[in-house]
């Protein structure tokens, strides 16, 4: 019997808008030492899904495996993270997504519910008050596809 997923969670790279990286470079980070985060390295990227600046889908962790993304949600949600969130030259969380990254995202939710007809979508902000994750709100988003 495969994992139950009741949750979609929306996060975001955390990157300034000319950083276009996608899975391949986010699992890189996830899997390798941190010496600011000794729960690392991951065995494997932490996100399901990675949005990229020009709207290309990456799969990351098999969707059957629970990700590392949200801390106590992680066994019955699906991770995506959108590249980008960060303002160009300063730290500051900024949405600055791309309409090619909200047209993917939509394609993403519309695939995602057709096997999860019931799934949660939300934002990480929306489990973690912490955070600025996504950059927007996910709730509102989702409410208007």
């Amino acid at each position: 019997m495969g994992r139950v997923v009741s949750k979609l969670i929306i996060h975001c790279s955390y990157t300034p808008p000319s950083m276009d990286i996608g899975a391949a470079e986010i699992r890189q980070w996830h899997t390798s030492p941190d010496p600011n985060d000794p729960s690392k390295p991951w065995r494997d990227i932490g996100y399901h899904w990675v949005i990229r600046r020009r709207g290309g889908i990456e799969p990351g962790r098999r969707e059957a495996v629970a990700g590392a993304h949200t801390r106590g949600q992680n066994a019955t949600s699906i991770g995506v993270c959108l590249v980008g969130g960060m303002a160009e030259g300063d730290r500051r969380p900024e949405c600055n997504f791309t309409g090619a990254q909200y047209d993917a995202l939509c394609k993403l939710i519309r695939q995602i519910r057709s096997r999860y007809p019931n799934i949660e979508i939300s934002g990480h902000s929306d489990w973690d008050r912490g955070r600025a994750c996504p950059t927007f709100n996910a709730k509102e988003f989702v409410a208007c596809l």
